[in-house]
């Protein structure tokens, strides 16, 4: 069975195609900085090895799904006779109401995300674009939703529920809901310890307590708006400062715009929201480019410390994610302020490590871990589970 994953991103798409249940990927394609003009296209078939890599123009998700299904349907190769035969195209979706696990993505369920938008507008809108998108070009196949907040189930409700009045919990669902699921649920398996905390860093950005494979605890809230800095989400924030805000004279709609638009990365540093970028101008001495990375790395920290308490120790400290894979910087930012814990680093293997390996330093009694995010994966396994009804 052929089974196409698409994770939509806040500003990537990536694409898997996977033969199942042997897990075998037949090719995969990437799509960074989605909505501008300065876009990356990756492609890899895994049969012949043929690579392409350019810089493009991607306004918007649909442009770059019909990009990659072009690229993996051409020529006569098994990869594109496979790829003409997909059995279902699964979704590492986000939010719907109602709906926490693993579904068909039927108009009862795609409704109940449309419900969510104002919750999730920078994820559900793409989905529900990107879903629409794989139903015209591929009616034929199934199309599966793996939500982010199925793992985070786990969490006991003293931990999710907020101390606001009990109706609105029970008439509204007001409670942290907890996103990044499909990445956290890989960490969980591929690391060993009975007390892990994950830190998934990239567009989006979240921090996860994990115990013997579940969730306990994590950063973010009812809503992706929440937890640490992300890349132009603001993340944790007094919510009267809206009502403050709109005293002084600023239109709501205004307010949440700077909120989940021009907050995070960009809205301290003025730089970017590519963190790549934030450091390239903090090492020529932008002042505020250096806050950015500073406040990112402060709140990180103030949840592991936290987590670390609920755990009651530590066994791993996993980063995975865009950032987390790849700033050598921020990851040293973090753990040289978390050496009273036992996370002691390996400078040198942190600066050589891109991707996947251990950077803790051998008499570091937690281990600190880098993890090619591999949430896809994940995704092909439960879409296929959803399939045969499991």
């Amino acid at each position: 069975m052929n089974i196409l994953v698409s994770n939509v991103g806040s500003t990537s798409l990536k694409f898997k195609l996977f033969e199942m249940p042997e897990e075998y990927l037949l090719c995969e394609s990437k799509i960074e900085r989605v909505g501008s003009g300065d876009a990356i296209f990756y492609y890899r078939n895994s049969e012949t090895g043929f690579e392409e890599r350019s810089d493009c123009s991607v306004p918007c998700y649909s442009d770059g799904i019909k990009m990659f299904l072009s690229c993996m349907t051409e020529g006569e190769g098994a990869v594109a006779e496979k790829a003409r035969k997909i059995a279902a195209v699964g979704f590492k979706t986000v939010l719907a109401k109602g709906f926490y696990g693993v579904y068909e993505l039927t108009d009862e369920v795609i409704g109940a995300m449309r419900e969510y938008l104002f919750v999730a507008p920078a994820h559900n809108a793409p989905y529900l674009e990107a879903i629409g998108q794989f139903k015209q070009i591929l009616p034929e196949a199934k199309m599966v939703g793996v939500f982010e907040t199925a793992f985070h189930r786990t969490i006991p409700l003293e931990r999710r529920i907020y101390s606001l009045p009990y109706e609105w919990y029970e008439k509204y669902g007001i409670m942290r809901m907890g996103y990044h699921g499909a990445s956290h649920s890989y960490i969980s398996k591929q690391v060993r310890g009975s007390r892990m905390i994950s830190c998934h860093l990239g567009g989006s950005c979240s921090v996860c307590a994990i115990k013997d494979g579940k969730s306990v605890d994590t950063s973010f809230g009812f809503s992706l708006q929440t937890g640490v800095p992300h890349a132009n989400r603001a993340g944790d924030f007094d919510p009267y400062i809206i009502p403050f805000l709109k005293n002084e004279g600023l239109a709501e709609d205004e307010i949440l715009k700077a909120v989940a638009k021009n907050g995070g990365l960009l809205g301290i540093s003025g730089v970017s929201n590519d963190l790549r970028k934030v450091q390239e101008a903090a090492d020529k001495g932008n002042k505020r480019a250096e806050l950015a990375i500073d406040v990112l790395a402060v709140s990180v920290i103030r949840y592991i410390g936290s987590f670390y308490a609920e755990l009651g120790g530590l066994d791993a400290l996993v980063f995975t994610g865009g950032i987390g894979e790849n700033s050598n910087c921020l990851r040293e930012k973090i753990c040289s302020n978390l050496e009273h814990m036992g996370v002691i680093l390996d400078k040198k293997a942190n600066d050589m490590c891109r991707g996947n390996g251990t950077i803790s330093a051998e008499n570091s009694p937690v281990k600190i871990l880098v993890v090619a995010a591999n949430e896809e994966i994940g995704v092909a396994g439960q879409t296929y589970d959803c399939l045969l009804g499991k």
